[in-house]
C-alpha cells in the first residue's frame, strides 16, 4: 500500500518527482530496504520450513519404492517385510470398490503414531499422494526423499 501510494503521489506531484528521483542516497534506500523486509520475512518461514521437515523420533518408518506400474514397500523397522502393490484391473473390481485406486496389498499403519516414509523410484518420476492425510512426495529415480505425518484418526485413505 505505501509503494503504491508512494508512485501515485510522484506521477500527479512534479516537484516530488524531482526531488525523489534525483538522487543517489533516495536510490539507496529504495533498494536496501525491501532486502530488509524480505529477509525479515524470510527468515522466520525458513526455519518453520526446516522445523516441519524434521522427524525427531518417528514410530514408524516405511520404505516407498515407485515402479512402472505398481509400488513396492518395505517396513524396515520389522525384519524388513517387503511386499508390491498392484493396482487392482477394471474386470477384479467388485461392487463398492474405487476404479484407479484399489490395490491387491493395502498399506497398514498406525493410528495416533509418527509415520516417516522414505519416498524414491525404481524408474521414472512418480508421486506418493494420500490427500486426505495431506501428503505428497515425488519419487525421483536415485534419490531418497522424506515426509512424515500423523493419522488421528481410524479410516481407508487412498
Amino acid at each position: 500500500v505505501m509503494v503504491g501510494y508512494v508512485m501515485l503521489s510522484m506521477c500527479w506531484n512534479k516537484q516530488l518527482n524531482r526531488n525523489l528521483l534525483d538522487g543517489q542516497k533516495i536510490e539507496t534506500a529504495w533498494t536496501v530496504l525491501p532486502v530488509f523486509v524480505l529477509i525479515m520475512i524470510a527468515m522466520p518461514s525458513l526455519r518453520l520450513l526446516y522445523l516441519m521437515d524434521e522427524v525427531s523420533e518417528p514410530s514408524i518408518t516405511m520404505k516407498t519404492v515407485g515402479h512402472q506400474w505398481y509400488w513396492s514397500y518395505e517396513y524396515s523397522d520389522f525384519n524388513h517385510i517387503e511386499f508390491d502393490s498392484y493396482m487392482v484391473p477394471e474386470s477384479d473390481l467388485e461392487k463398492g470398490m474405487f476404479r484407479l485406486l484399489e490395490v491387491d496389498n493395502r498399506v497398514v499403519l498406525p493410528m495416533q503414531a509418527q509415520v516417516r516414509i522414505l519416498v524414491t523410484a525404481a524408474d521414472v518420476l512418480h508421486s506418493w499422494t494420500v490427500p486426505s492425510l495431506g501428503v505428497k512426495v515425488d519419487a525421483t529415480p536415485g534419490r531418497v526423499n522424506q515426509t512424515s505425518f500423523f493419522m488421528n484418526r481410524p479410516g481407508l485413505f487412498y
